[in-house]
């Protein structure tokens, strides 16, 4: 399967945080991929920017490292690594100072598409827009990346949102999520808007539940210190599985354009109902063999911050009344696996004898590891001997589909960064977007700390806490199984 690639206009992209994890993992393998593929133009200009003490080769050196350590080696030719390193340049900035600015000013082109991306903490963010717009880098149609965590509550949302306001527009603001940029986020819209199919049934007429879940095998080790002033909530619902649940949820929208399906996932959270305390379950990994606990990892013996969560959510509208939403995410479980499941009702009457093991139909969306999507439908299980039923999976995996060309498939940072090239804040969250959600987030957080409320522990490995499973099962559901 050959897929199109349509190349951008010459840009001019500053990485602020330049060295850091995020632009040695993500960043430049991403922007060296779409080189490959011929989406860059070859007078493209990647500029890294920050502290480090280095030189143009020094940086072209550390992406090169990059490259050879976070892209397939298939795509490892010496004649490309080499065409694209020339477009890498360096400028050691203080963002919090005046060194580097400049400099950094008078080679910055202003016939071309501007961007900058600000892959550093969020209290730098004020300060690079500022600097920004007094060194005159930044021109009218410039666009700003900006990595979450995007404030801490509604409060730090707010402030931060308006501390960018006062030197870009709304347009020119990319709060990224990379959710959003993988291959079987955006085919959900695609089989949900595209085909007549699924859009009828996609009420709570015909959907008995959904379920939203990641999980990860790693702990905090390493970060404990951050993650403990967050925790899942903030960390991972308030973001990424907000973003997914709206996605599933929100109405159609008028046309595919960047605020009309914006205006349409803020219509989810705002009717989002309050959580009560009985459908939210939190947990703390305990410590495994040699792996220590969270309250080990987090250096606190008193945290009370949740490294796993699972809720039943609610939306009040028309399409949802009554169907419930399952969320939940957590660290040091078995299996590192993302997915949504729609679940189906069983049909009104069935003609059959009961059977055991039957499940409903249910569209399995798999956003990793392996991307793609399986439904599951009820057929005769062949052979003589009766009508006897079993399940079987449509699956539509892409791996297989795409044989040697899944390797191909286009990176969450490297579409979400050339969508940022082309100008189209699709995938991006609002401003609004971003209030709204920690407007939600907030009051079931300040509940834990009123109420004084603990994690409950739970095994490494395991699926989480007994009470997340009974959370579902008081309701006679089931989630699914967190396997490889």
């Amino acid at each position: 399967m050959a897929t199109r690639v349509i190349p951008v206009d010459p840009f001019d992209l500053v990485i602020f945080g330049g060295t850091g994890d995020l632009a040695k993992r993500k960043i430049i393998p991403g922007l060296y991929r779409r080189f490959v593929a011929g989406q860059m133009p070859e007078d493209a200009r990647i500029i890294g920017a920050a502290r480090s003490e280095l030189d143009n080769d020094g940086y072209r050196d550390f992406a090169r490292k990059a490259i050879e350590k976070y892209v397939h080696a298939k795509n490892h030719d010496k004649d490309k690594v080499r065409d694209f390193l020339k477009c890498l340049s360096y400028f050691r900035i203080d963002a919090l100072g005046q060194d580097g600015w400049k400099d950094l000013a008078k080679i910055i082109r202003k016939d071309v598409v501007q961007a900058f991306y600000f892959s550093v903490g969020p209290r730098l963010f004020g300060e690079l827009a500022k600097r920004l717009h007094k060194y005159k880098i930044a021109g009218p149609d410039s666009r700003i990346v900006v990595e979450k965590p995007f404030g801490h509550d509604l409060e730090s949302a707010k402030a931060l949102n308006a501390e960018l306001a006062e030197y870009f527009d709304e347009t020119q603001i990319y709060r990224i999520d990379h959710y959003l940029g993988k291959e079987t986020v955006q085919n959900l819209m695609a089989v949900r808007f595209a085909n007549i199919l699924f859009e009828p049934l996609w009420n709570s007429q015909y959907i008995d539940h959904i379920q939203i879940t990641v999980s990860e095998t790693v702990g905090v080790s390493g970060r404990g210190g951050y993650y403990d002033k967050s925790g899942a909530m903030r960390d991972m619902v308030q973001n990424h599985l907000m973003q997914l649940l709206c996605l599933i949820a929100m109405e159609p929208p008028a046309h595919f354009d960047p605020d009309s399906v914006r205006d349409e996932k803020l219509k989810v959270i705002r009717a989002l109902d309050p959580v009560p305390a009985e459908d939210i379950v939190r947990g703390q990994y305990r410590a495994e063999g040699d792996q220590p606990s969270y309250i080990e990892d987090a250096e606190n013996p008193d945290s009370r911050t949740e490294s796993f969560l699972a809720m039943k959510v609610h939306i009040a509208n028309w399409r949802w009344n009554g169907t419930p939403f399952y969320l939940r995410t957590g660290k040091r479980l078995r299996a590192r696996k993302s997915e949504i499941a729609v679940v189906f009702k069983e049909p009104p009457h069935s003609i059959f004898e009961p059977q055991e093991g039957r499940r409903c139909n249910e569209l399995i969306i798999h956003l990793q590891p392996n991307e793609g999507m399986d439904l599951r439908v009820t057929i005769k299980e062949p052979g003589p001997g009766g009508m006897r039923l079993m399940d079987v999976a449509l699956d539509m995996s892409f791996a297989e589909a795409l044989g040697e060309d899944a390797e191909d498939i286009t990176d969450a940072y490297e579409r979400l960064i050339m969508d940022v090239i082309r100008g189209n804040q699709t995938l991006f969250m609002r401003g609004d977007e971003v209030e709204a959600a920690w407007a939600w987030v907030d009051p079931i957080i300040q509940g834990w700390i009123d109420r004084g409320d603990r994690p409950k522990p739970y095994d490494a490995g395991s699926s989480g806490p007994e009470d997340a499973l009974m959370l579902m099962h008081r309701e006679g559901r089931r989630w699914r199984e967190i396997t490889e």
